[in-house]
């Protein structure tokens, strides 16, 4: 059942799990100082202890426009059970797979929970849960950070960093100095994967640019090497 509470009760321990965008938040913002919070947040558990799930912009919303009462619903007494009610829903509530896979890392090395437990439970298979829970291995902190907070995009970690990773041998390190090189600059994902090309695969040159923070460089170089001609450039 939804209740009204004060948004003083809620504990956001959870908050460093889900992924921060600015844009969104902003079109959020808009739509709660015009109609209010439509949905509900979502946590664990009642009256004693309430620790947010979901609803995390919402909150950074509400606190903005000095709301101090907020809808919420729990969805289960107990942490590791709302969790995985959480990732049931996620389809609805938008849940990226590395949103899902730092809960699913949180349920196996704090809620002591196996595989085989949260593949039952959630109705997804094995493999499923092996790959989720196998993201956050392959993530330093470090990454980790500037993408949960936004500065640097999920896809092109997924699509482009671990792909170096699984089949050129990139070391974690590696990929620590490159997205922090290139976090919170505005990039798009193509700028992105243009530079980790040249990166890890291009000269000494390229790499000590791109460390150094000469982006603009290394991107007028780069598309002017792609710029179509009548033949193919060796790329």
């Amino acid at each position: 059942m939804v209740e009204q509470v004060e948004i003083t009760s809620l504990d956001k321990r959870y908050e460093g799990y889900r992924i921060r965008s600015v844009g969104v938040e902003k079109s959020l913002l808009f739509s709660i100082s015009a109609h209010g919070i439509r949905e509900p947040l979502a946590g664990v558990g009642g009256c004693d202890e309430r620790i947010l799930l979901d609803g995390f912009k919402r909150v950074r919303c509400a606190q903005k426009l000095h709301i101090g009462i907020v809808p919420y619903l729990s969805l289960a007494d107990e942490e590791a059970v709302g969790i995985i009610e959480l990732i049931r829903i996620a389809n609805a509530k938008s849940l990226s797979i590395l949103e899902q896979a730092r809960l699913i890392d949180e349920l196996i090395n704090v809620h002591k929970m196996c595989n085989a437990q949260i593949a039952t439970l959630l109705e997804r298979s094995k493999a499923w849960v092996s790959v989720r829970s196998g993201i956050i291995s392959q993530m330093s902190p470090k990454v980790m950070s500037q993408i949960f907070n936004g500065k640097f995009p999920v896809y092109s970690f997924m699509y482009t960093l671990r792909q170096f990773m699984r089949l050129n041998g990139v070391k974690k390190a590696e990929i620590d100095e490159f997205v922090n090189a290139v976090a919170g600059k505005h990039l798009s994902t193509r700028e992105i994967d243009l530079l980790a090309h040249a990166y890890f695969k291009g000269s000494d040159e390229f790499r000590e640019q791109i460390k150094n923070g000469n982006l603009s460089w290394g991107l007028r170089r780069l598309k002017q090497s792609y710029q179509p001609g009548a033949q193919c450039t060796e790329r």
